[in-house]
């Protein structure tokens, strides 16, 4: 089974009306080239620093702008839709950095909320504290469609190897990881860990990145890329400006990359014992 897969790269501003109609936009265009299914970047609808700013265009994913727009263009488009993310009010007043899939009829067949919170301080002086608005997902995911089974993450996750190992044991082939990385920790780590995640899953993984000096202030890294199951980028963006980023996935390459080298398959439990070191020698 092979299939087209795309990731657009965006500079996601402010307003939720602009950024919908450049994920429209690219959506469209990677649809003309043939791609099958489609990815945005972590926060497709806004990157919004000020809080209050936030909380100002934040609706329920009933009523959500990107969420709408999205199923709109799955069905016009007969194409499965996946929004990388994108800020959702909660029931109880919080705030989720959620990923939805859409289907070929507009149908919503998963979400998934970001499980591990980007709090961090750069060298450079930068400080992020994600936890402090947004509220942890618990739940990973795995999903069946008619050309692979596909698992969930956004961006922070790409540093916890267990969620990803966890989705490949449940059968996922494509690992996904829609980002809004820094500019230094893009810099240091992006690539090499997403490659990391593909090799050791013997998985493809796509990832639409945000890039870019955004409206809020804030610099990302870009080079949204898709890789296959042995580590090679078969596709990547630049570090700036929009982009839509196509490669022909043979779902096959999987198969034949766990055959070769079947850690998953391998893998043992085991205990961990901890002792304390004693300091040797005699003295004199």
């Amino acid at each position: 089974m092979t299939f087209k897969a795309a990731a657009i790269q965006m500079c996601s501003g402010v307003d939720p009306q602009r950024n919908a109609d450049t994920m429209a936009r690219l959506v469209r265009d990677a649809a003309t080239q043939g791609a099958v299914y489609v990815q945005t970047p972590e926060m497709t609808g806004a990157l919004q620093k000020d809080r209050a700013g936030l909380r100002a265009i934040l609706r329920d994913e009933s009523a959500d702008l990107i969420v709408e727009r999205a199923g709109e263009l799955a069905r016009e488009l007969g194409i499965h839709v996946h929004v990388g993310s994108t800020a959702i009010a909660r029931p109880d007043g919080k705030i989720a950095n959620r990923g939805f899939l859409f289907s070929p009829t507009g149908e919503r067949l998963s979400s998934y909320d970001k499980i591990h919170m980007f709090d961090v301080d750069l060298d450079n002086g930068e400080s992020w504290r994600e936890s402090s608005a947004y509220e942890p997902g618990s739940q990973a995911r795995v999903v069946e469609l008619p050309f692979a089974t596909l698992g969930f993450a956004i961006c922070y996750d790409v540093r916890f190897p267990q969620l990803f190992r966890a989705e490949a044991m449940a059968g996922a082939e494509v690992l996904t990881v829609p980002a809004a990385f820094t500019r230094q920790t893009g810099e240091a780590h992006w690539e090499v860990l997403l490659r990391a995640r593909a090799i050791e899953n013997g998985a493809f993984v796509i990832a639409a990145a945000q890039a870019g000096i955004h409206e809020d202030g804030r610099e990302t890294f870009g080079h949204s890329m898709i890789i296959d199951p042995w580590g090679k980028v078969l596709a990547s963006a630049a570090g700036t400006g929009e982009a839509v980023v196509l490669a022909e996935i043979d779902v096959s390459a999987v198969k034949a990359a766990r055959g070769k080298i079947p850690n998953l398959k391998n893998a043992r439990e085991f205990t961990l014992e901890q002792s304390a070191g004693k300091a040797g020698g005699v003295a004199a």
